[in-house]
This record gives C-alpha cells, structure tokens and sequence, in this order.
C-alpha cells in the first residue's frame, strides 16, 4: 500500500473518530444545559444550549487554516492580516452560535453586517496606522475574503446546528452535522478508487491531473448512498431526501476540492500545509465539508418546511 493512501486511511480514521467523539460530548452538553437556553417556539419544552462542541472545534481550527490560507494569498503577493482574519472568522462563529437565544435575534443582521465591515475598517486603519498606502486594497480584499471565506462558510455550519436544535421535533440535530461529514468523506472516498479503478477522462487536467469524470461519478454515487444510509437518523430526511441530499453535497464537495486547487496552483504549492500526514494541511481536510455547508443549509432548510 502507497505510503500516502496508508496515513490517509489511518490519521483520515483517527480525525473521524475524534469529530465524532466530540460531536457526541457536543449533544451531551445540549442535554446537560436543557432549561438554560429558554424555551422552544410556543412549547414549554426547555432548550439546551446546542453546538458547544462545534464552537470550539472550529475556533481551535480556523486560525492554522487561517494561516495556511494567508501563505497561498502571500505567494500571489496578497498579504491579508492574519490577526484580523482570525478574530473575524471567530466573530461570524460566535456570531451564529448566538443565533440560538431569543435576546440576540433582534440584533443578529445588524452585528453580522458589523462584523464584516468592522474587519475591511480594521484592515484599513492598520495599513494607515503604519502610513502605508501602497497596498492597502489588496491588503483589506484579501483579509475580509480570508474572512468569509473560512468564517462565512463555518457561519453556516455552525448556524446548521443551532437552526435544527431550535424545532422542539428534530431529535438528532448533531447528526445532521455528521450526515455532512460523512457524506464529503465518502465522496472522497467513491472518487479516489473508482478514479484509480476506471478514471479514463480527465475532469480538469490543467487543474487537477488526478480527477477523472469517473472517479466524480463514483464519488457522487457514494455521497448519494451515504445519504440514503444516513437520512433514517436525521428527522425531515426520507430515502429519496437523503439521495439527493447526498448527491448535492458530494457534488459541492467536489468543487470545494477544485477552489483550493486553483489557489494552490496560483500560489504555486502542493498542500496547504503539512500538519496533516497524507492530507496536508488543516485547509485541505476542512474545504470541502465547509463548501459543503450554506449548500446543506439550503437543503435542509427546503426539506425541513
């Protein structure tokens, strides 16, 4: 067995096992807290504050995949701040997190607008604080795109999980969660071998010289098989929800792999990063899943009414 595909298989089994260890004390702790997060809509049922172990899932990994993404923008001499990026994709985070209380739904769409503008401000008085000029827009586009990038598209995710733990009839809000892992991590999978076993044509060669039309087909297929294996978990999700649910993401999925391949070919790299073996960096594990999310948002949000 390839060097590469054996770290995979075994550091891709041990992250698995850790995302759903850490899913699992994530419902936990919404049942721990029940009553302290007020009351559900019209129903008397007291809610749990939901999603504590996915807020600190990804404040702890946006800021290296913050710093991964600002070397690929570094190597196109684009030196966003690394700093306010940082704080900022924390900002939209907590920013969803919040979306979960009644007190802060009133001001919920005028502190994401402050969010967003405030890092462009920051960005800017910074380069002016060192009276600099020279720069100064590629320096405030790339750290409000290294924004919503990484924290936009974790906003969706995180406001997945808070969205589905607020209707009082959803009984595995955190599987929803682990629906889209697993459903981005099979389409790898379903890619990587039917590519390997009968990939003849090339998807995009100039981009990514490994991806074939089928190896996308055979990643779409399982995506789509691990929706319908998942939907009798998740609430709202028949068999036919979940294929097409399935389809959707691994299909976005995919696309997520190609954005990041476009950056790292523009910045001339291979991966992200190394702190992953057989991955590469904290950014190519989590691009996918994170593209995945306003997709799954939307999803959900149709089929659940």
């Amino acid at each position: 067995m390839e060097r590469s595909l054996r770290d995979r298989l075994i550091f891709g089994l041990i992250m698995m096992a850790a995302l759903l260890a850490l899913l699992w004390l994530d419902h936990l702790a919404e049942q721990w807290t029940r009553g302290w997060g007020g009351r559900i809509g019209a129903d008397t049922q007291p809610a749990g504050i939901a999603g504590l172990g996915l807020l600190v899932l990804l404040i702890g990994l946006l800021p290296a995949a913050i710093l991964e993404l600002a070397r690929l923008f570094t190597a196109t001499h684009v030196q966003p701040s690394r700093l306010l990026a940082s704080l900022g994709a924390a900002a939209l985070v907590v920013h969803a997190f919040l979306t979960q209380f009644a007190a802060f739904q009133p001001v919920a769409a005028s502190t994401l607008a402050m969010i967003v503008v405030g890092v462009m401000l920051l960005a800017a008085l910074k380069r002016a604080w060192s009276r600099q000029s020279e720069g100064a827009i590629l320096q405030m586009a790339g750290t409000v795109l290294a924004t919503l990038y990484l924290g936009g598209l974790s906003w969706f995710l995180m406001a997945l999980r808070v969205k589905d733990a607020a209707r009082s009839e959803f009984r595995g809000s955190t599987m929803v969660i682990v629906t889209i892992l697993l459903v981005v991590k099979f389409t790898d999978i379903g890619a990587y071998f039917v590519g390997r076993a009968i990939g003849r044509h090339k998807l995009i060669a100039w981009l990514s010289p490994g991806k074939t039309w089928e190896g996308l087909a055979g990643g779409v297929l399982c995506a789509a098989l691990a929706g319908v294996a998942c939907a009798p978990w998740t609430v709202h999700l028949p068999w036919w929800k979940g294929l097409v649910f399935g389809a959707v993401i691994g299909g976005v999925g995919q696309l997520g792999d190609l954005l990041e391949s476009l950056m790292k070919r523009d910045a001339q790299v291979k991966d992200s990063g190394r702190l992953v073996p057989g991955f590469g960096g904290v950014l190519d594990v989590i691009d996918s899943p994170l593209l995945a999310a306003p997709f799954a948002y939307l999803l959900f949000s149709i089929f659940t009414g």
